[in-house]
């Protein structure tokens, strides 16, 4: 399927909470910048020193690695959510609590290494998955969180998620602008 016939989400196929990850996506190949974002999210995590992976840059916040862990534990939650709604699920599909995921999480026992393996071989998955969709697949409304959702919306959600913690790793953990 052309790029062209995906196109860029409307703002009713997702939460309006998603509305600041999409905006990060000006781009209208989603297919090839799920695979562009995915080597500067690598490369930013190649760049980070070892004395900073259990960096916290203010009391009760995550630490580099869990802030990693997070974007790999969203990135599956968003990638399941798309699969299931492009596969015609009808049940609603849950939400989930990122700090209760966080604090379940052994993230911030795991070498930095790991984490960057496990971003790249999640992240090759759903580059694929979203790849082989049909058009139909892809604007195919499900419910996530009790908000209609496409799997065209959370390929955006995906990209636009690594996005804003790319920004908060490198403003508030790596000081860099």
């Amino acid at each position: 399927m052309s790029q062209q016939e995906i196109g860029r989400p409307a703002s009713d196929e997702y939460a309006p909470d998603f509305s600041r990850y999409v905006a990060r996506v000006p781009e209208t190949d989603i297919l090839s910048t799920l695979a562009k974002e995915k080597e500067e999210f690598l490369a930013l995590l190649s760049g980070i020193p070892a004395n900073l992976v259990g960096y916290r840059y203010a009391e009760g916040k995550w630490s580099v690695r869990q802030v990693i862990g997070h974007v790999i534990d969203s990135e599956r939650v968003f990638g399941y959510r798309a699969l299931s709604i492009a596969r015609s699920e009808q049940s609603p599909l849950p939400g989930f609590d990122e700090a209760q995921y966080a604090d379940a999480s052994s993230a911030e026992e795991a070498p930095l290494e790991e984490l960057q393996r496990e971003f790249a071989s999640l992240r090759e998955s759903h580059e694929l998955m979203f790849r082989h969709l049909s058009r139909g697949s892809w604007l195919r409304k499900g419910t996530a969180n009790g908000f209609p959702v496409t799997a065209r919306a959370l390929a955006y959600i995906i990209v636009g998620h690594a996005r804003h913690h790319t920004a908060v790793l490198n403003e508030r953990y790596l000081l860099r602008p």
